[in-house]
């Protein structure tokens, strides 16, 4: 395993990608955390779909413009496009004007649809857009790199740094109401962090399987975890792990990167899923509670 990773480390390319791999499986759970207590697992898929328009976008910008290399304008373009994707949402979802099911099913449709028609006036077709549906981080190039270092910077700050009010809001909407909180705004920076997510993850998963990413590893922590707090730090543990241990893999086997580490995560929600049980079932049978049970409790109140 040592020699692998120093193989992968001494080549400029893999180093990239394992730094991005990490980058991602860190950051894409923060979000993902605040999406599941809302309820708003699908959100990525949504916003996802929005970025394979940006891509297509930056494409058709790149080649008006002249420029040599047209994906360097497809992650730039995928931002934009992600948070105008974002802004939709919570306009659509705050004026009534459609429930969240439905603003999520025009990103949806409306995104591919969209990526479709402006790769093909960029000159391009859909196979240049096979990158960018299923990743591809094995061609992640130094402005990939400091973007994604950049956006997973913004996306940390947030997360953590705002977690107090953001799990407020989460939580309970209207106690967060009543304490003076402002909600709306928060609602909304929820929503664009999750599109800069998005961003960040589209070259190592794809935007088909980013949402999976941002929210299996919540779902897998929820299983051994008993406070927010911990959700979100375990979920940070498992995403950073499946990421590296995906690209490793497909280092050695020729395989998808994004569907292996989709793979692993899944697989380990899986395994977990059927041992808590047998935990949980051997912990009933101690009627005396230990010192972490009490610990943890408490934690779990104040979170």
């Amino acid at each position: 395993m040592i020699d692998i990773l120093t193989e992968m480390w001494g080549n400029g390319l893999l180093r990239r990608a394992l730094i991005v791999a990490a980058i991602v499986g860190l950051s894409a759970p923060v979000m993902g955390t605040y999406l599941v207590q809302r309820r708003l697992t699908l959100l990525g898929d949504g916003i996802g779909h929005m970025a394979l328009t940006g891509v297509a976008a930056g494409w058709l910008a790149a080649s008006a413009t002249g420029a040599a290399n047209q994906d360097e304008w497809a992650v730039p373009g995928a931002i934009v496009a992600s948070v105008l994707g974002a802004l939709i949402i919570e306009y659509l979802r705050d004026k009534g004007k459609a429930s969240g099911d439905v603003a999520l099913a025009l990103l949806f449709y409306g995104g591919i649809a969209g990526g479709v028609l402006l790769i093909g006036l960029a000159g391009g077709t859909t196979n240049n857009l096979n990158a960018y549906l299923f990743g591809s981080i094995s061609t992640v190039t130094a402005m990939d790199l400091w973007l994604s270092i950049g956006l997973a910077a913004v996306v940390l700050g947030v997360g953590i740094g705002l977690r107090p009010a953001l799990f407020a809001l989460c939580h309970d909407a209207e106690y967060a109401t009543a304490s003076g909180m402002p909600v709306r705004l928060l609602s909304v920076l929820i929503s664009v962090t999750a599109a800069l997510t998005v961003a960040v993850a589209m070259r190592v998963v794809g935007v088909l399987l980013v949402s999976a990413l941002m929210v299996i590893p919540v779902a897998t922590a929820q299983l051994v975890t008993r406070s927010f707090v911990m959700t979100m730090r375990m979920a940070m543990i498992i995403g950073v792990v499946v990421a590296e241990a995906g690209l490793i893999i497909t280092y050695v086997y020729d395989m998808s990167p994004g569907a292996m580490i989709v793979a692993l995560a899944v697989g380990l929600y899986a395994v977990l899923s059927i041992i808590r049980p047998l935990l949980v079932r051997s912990q009933n049978r101690d009627p005396h509670p230990t010192m972490d049970d009490e610990l943890r409790g408490e934690e779990c109140q104040t979170a």
